[in-house]
């Protein structure tokens, strides 16, 4: 096995596994030493319609896996299989569930695709698609949820945190992701539909300054997949389009939205304008999510939980918010370790085991 893949298979190693369980349960453990008492477990009140919310927040879930699924196999021109799209989707989420959510998965979902024959310059364009169309749903969908919810219900209480020298509130550093953020997008949009040789000649161009120097080959190397998928996606039909886009917006509302339904699990029906605030609040979550340092944004989540969404769990008769940021968390991080755990071993005996079985057959 070449080194490059020892390395990128270490990801999938047991202590990469442990450490983002350990530090989430141990945030939780010590929210729940900190919040619930005996009049937030008294609060509980479960009826049939407690338990409908949360099966449909178990469907939701099911609905976004299935929605990358299908995305992944509509981009790959149905060269994947609905197996092996299986496969390549919860090892992907699985090494975005063990590494840093600022750096994220995408270099292992290329080694990934790459190992399922699609070839590396399909496989790089594949993934940089994919983080296209989601950093587009993005960028859409926070003006009109916004808008449906209202602008001036949106400000978060929290304390302030410091940033290059610079102090943020929640809302101050949710602007500066989605500055950040549109900008990038509008340029990657711009490099891989229209022009791919001008969008890496800025890369290039910019990483010429002497103190970015350092960057250029990934710079470069960044310019290259552009234009592999400019080449790779420019010709597609408009359909092809509105099926990878649709698919996106399954997958990220389901996302979004398996809170709602835990919150409604837990402290019964909220009103659409409060249900369209909640979402509007996980947007801008999201952000800070992303640029997480901890594994999957283990402990940053549930840290995070509370400060954007207590005010609607919390009430009179008890705070609820660490068990609602405990049950999120139950259903849309952990099963990522557990099932990707699982479907490693062979995932790994069918790339490899499999093709040595055939080359053996072959020279029989």
């Amino acid at each position: 096995m070449a080194s490059q893949q020892r390395r990128i298979l270490k990801f999938f190693a047991f202590r990469r596994i442990i450490i983002p369980v350990i530090i989430g349960l141990a945030v939780i453990g010590y929210m729940i030493y900190r919040d619930i008492g005996q009049s937030e477990i008294s609060a509980l009140r479960f009826t049939w319609n407690s338990f409908l919310f949360f099966g449909g927040a178990l469907m939701l879930v099911a609905v976004r896996d299935v929605a990358y699924m299908y995305r992944i196999r509509l981009l790959s021109g149905s060269a994947l299989t609905w197996r092996k799209s299986f496969d390549v989707i919860f090892l992907w989420e699985f090494a975005s569930s063990v590494t840093p959510s600022v750096v994220g998965g995408s270099a292992i979902a290329v080694f990934i695709l790459i190992k399922e024959k699609l070839g590396a310059g399909r496989s790089a364009a594949i993934v940089m698609v994919t983080a296209l169309l989601d950093e587009l749903f993005y960028i859409a969908m926070v003006p009109l949820v916004f808008l449906i919810a209202g602008f001036d219900r949106l400000m978060v209480v929290s304390s302030e945190f410091s940033l290059f020298g610079a102090k943020f509130g929640a809302m101050g550093i949710f602007l500066v992701g989605y500055i950040i953020i549109s900008m990038l997008t509008v340029l990657l949009s711009y490099g891989v539909i229209f022009n791919p040789g001008a969008f890496k000649w800025l890369l290039v161009r910019i990483t010429s300054i002497s103190f970015l120097r350092k960057f250029r080959s990934g710079a470069t190397e960044t310019g290259d997949q552009v234009i592999v998928a400019s080449n790779e996606f420019r010709g597609k039909s408009f359909a092809f389009w509105v099926k990878a886009f649709g698919a996106t917006v399954f997958s990220w509302t389901a996302r979004f939205w398996v809170v709602n339904l835990l919150i409604m699990g837990f402290i019964g029906q909220v009103s659409l304008g409060q249900n369209f605030l909640i979402y509007a609040r996980q947007l801008m979550m999201w952000v800070i999510m992303l640029v997480s340092p901890t594994p999957g944004g283990s402990g940053i989540a549930e840290y995070f939980f509370p400060v954007f969404l207590r005010e609607f769990i919390a009430g009179p008769s008890g705070d609820l918010t660490t068990l609602v940021a405990f049950s999120w968390r139950l259903i849309t991080y952990y099963p990522y370790l557990i099932i990707g755990a699982m479907v490693l071993p062979f995932w790994l005996r069918r790339v490899y085991l499999g093709r040595k079985l055939i080359r053996f057959r072959k020279h029989r």
